[in-house]
């Protein structure tokens, strides 16, 4: 499955689709990018006057980037074209340590912990674009072909 066909398989669409563009996927893991622009919805209201990427919004990032495509990925021989995977966040840890700013591009880097039974477990990490580190943490979901 080629990366353009895995973003077209994800069950988001625009504004809540933080997904760009992915440049490695393999059976252990995956890299990504996106870039934040600066008339996101969500920064109108966070924070007046000096908008910043609210840390739900990185989470969600790493996970549609780092768990939903690579699980995708995985799941590739069981998914159609017409159906999108049902998907489901099961738990996540994350820690931060930059903030993100509008028109900032971010990469996440996910690395495979287990996938069994339809749950995948990554260790995921944000950085910036001087290769900072943003944030980092465990995520896990569910993921099933329809």
């Amino acid at each position: 499955m080629k990366q353009e066909e895995i973003i077209k398989h994800l069950p988001y669409q625009k504004p809540f689709l933080f997904v760009d563009k992915l440049t490695k996927i393999s059976e252990n893991g995956v890299t990504g990018n996106y870039t934040y622009k600066e008339n996101e919805f969500f920064y109108q209201g966070h924070f007046k006057d000096n908008p910043i990427t609210p840390g739900v919004i990185l989470t969600e990032t790493m996970a549609q980037i780092g768990v939903v495509c690579l699980g995708v990925f995985l799941l590739k021989k069981e998914i159609s074209l017409d159906k999108k995977p049902q998907i489901a966040l099961t738990s996540n840890q994350v820690d931060f340590f930059l903030p993100v700013l509008p028109n900032e591009k971010v990469t996440v880097i996910s690395e495979k912990t287990y996938f069994r039974f339809h749950k995948l477990k990554c260790n995921v990490k944000m950085l910036n674009a001087n290769n900072e580190l943003v944030c980092r943490g465990t995520i896990s979901g569910m993921i099933k072909p329809i």
